[in-house]
């Protein structure tokens, strides 16, 4: 067998292990929008296409509060966990020093706690200390320490080899401390920082454990859906989950899009 003959089947190869490993990946997103579209959503297949439960999802109060919710914790969890990371990823980098090791050891240290232990502890030292019952604003904090190391790490990865040298000349050429940031600073490191937004806001609308423990009867997306196993799930919450899937795609693409014309520019 000749080597371009084995080239071209190893390629054909790798590429049918892909797209096997991705239909994998993906097959439980696309039963989700076959269900939400089906008559029959417990085995929608073949599909037949209706948009019958969309109607009754927009006549669901109780899907549309859990989602509000679920919305309103995870926008203010993403932007509150990304200023912190950028904020530490800025002090771990630029100022840490010999210790910056140690402290970024400090700051990816609760990825190591389960959200379990981290929302009964959050719940317990709230209450104990500060007497704050469990809330929208408790349980956004919650949220914030979680998702704060995966937004402190995937800002230290993109700012390890970043310049800052280039702030210092734009200071001493005139340039205010805002401006050097906006003109210099945020165009290099947008993408880490929609990054953190987008990891951090599907964390916190996902997560059940820490907002579990500090919403109590405040309905989310994860607790109604884990309600709803009890009694069986309801073809709105398919409908309401394609729609987020589409959400959160959609950024995704957008941010994916929006770092290829930045890069056509440049």
């Amino acid at each position: 067998m000749s080597p371009h003959v084995s080239d071209a089947i190893a390629k054909w190869l790798l590429a049918a292990f892909v797209i096997v490993v991705f239909a994998f990946l993906y097959m439980p997103i696309v039963h989700i929008l076959f269900a939400s579209l089906s008559s029959r959503p417990n085995f929608p297949y073949p599909p037949e296409f209706n948009f019958a439960s969309y109607v009754r999802l927009s006549n669901n109060t109780v899907y549309q509060s859990a989602f509000l919710n679920s919305l309103l914790l995870a926008s203010c969890t993403a932007v509150l966990s990304t200023v912190l990371g950028f904020l530490a990823t800025i002090g771990v980098l630029r100022f840490g020093g010999r210790r910056a090791l140690f402290y970024a050891i400090l700051f990816a240290a609760p990825l190591f706690v389960s959200e379990i232990m981290l929302g009964i502890s959050s719940m317990a030292l709230y209450y104990l200390l500060f007497e704050l019952q469990g809330n929208m604003v408790t349980a956004i904090i919650a949220n914030a320490v979680h998702c704060f190391s995966f937004c402190f790490l995937i800002m230290a990865a993109m700012l390890y080899k970043y310049d800052w040298r280039m702030n210092e000349a734009a200071i001493v050429c005139g340039a205010s401390p805002v401006r050097s940031f906006l003109e210099i600073m945020l165009p290099i490191t947008w993408p880490a920082i929609m990054g953190s937004l987008i990891t951090a806001f599907v964390l916190s609308l996902n997560g059940l454990d820490i907002s579990f423990y500090l919403l109590g009867a405040t309905p989310t997306m994860p607790s109604v859906a884990w309600g709803a196993l009890r009694y069986g799930v309801k073809p709105e919450l398919y409908a309401l989950s394609t729609l987020i899937n589409l959400v959160v795609f959609g950024l995704v693409l957008g941010l994916l899009v929006s770092i290829r014309l930045k890069r056509k520019d440049a």
